[in-house]
């Protein structure tokens, strides 16, 4: 017998577009990634083992899901490919799916993904200046994922597609560093 081992980003991909493409057909887009974008900030890795256990019945399982999507508010279409995750026992690559799921939204809606790393959490002021300016220069809109990052001193790391812009203090030293030794 012959299996082929499938990568987890190529499964979550693959529910991702289901979803994506469920959610054209029924008209109920918005509403959907509105869910998914609650469900990437709200689902536990507890949440997660539970659903992906074997020693739980799908019955339970069910019973739980049904609860949960009840309490976020979640519509019928995203608790259906909840509950289809579940029943293909998929439930460990959840979080891996809702992502997938965001990032061909943004894709299809032409938004792109924009990573900042920064020493502490930018001002509201600050927030939407940095937003503004990514949007005039790229030419699009765009989302922003901010990561507290320490280690970088200061300034701000900012990664979009394959490009990254490196205006950090530790970067900045890094660069000086190697002026002083001549390299």
């Amino acid at each position: 017998m012959n299996v082929k081992k499938v990568s987890k980003a190529k499964i979550a991909t693959t529910y991702a577009n289901a979803l994506y493409i469920a959610a054209v057909e029924k008209n109920n887009l918005e509403q959907i990634f509105a869910d998914v974008h609650r469900l990437v900030s709200s689902v536990s890795d507890e949440f997660v083992s539970y659903m992906s256990s074997p020693l739980w019945s799908d019955e339970d399982k069910a019973d739980v899901l049904r609860q949960v999507a009840k309490k976020v508010k979640i519509n019928d279409e995203t608790l259906r490919c909840l509950e289809v995750v579940m029943e293909n026992r998929r439930f460990g690559e959840l979080s891996d799916i809702l992502r997938a799921f965001e990032h061909v939204y943004y894709q299809k809606k032409n938004i792109i993904e924009v990573a900042v790393d920064s020493v502490k959490p930018l001002s509201s002021a600050q927030d939407k200046k940095l937003r503004t300016n990514l949007e005039k220069s790229l030419g699009q809109k765009v989302v922003v994922a901010y990561s507290i990052n320490p280690e970088i001193l200061g300034g701000l790391r900012i990664r979009f597609g394959s490009d990254m812009i490196d205006d950090t203090l530790i970067q900045k030293l890094n660069r000086l560093e190697i002026m002083m030794k001549g390299e």
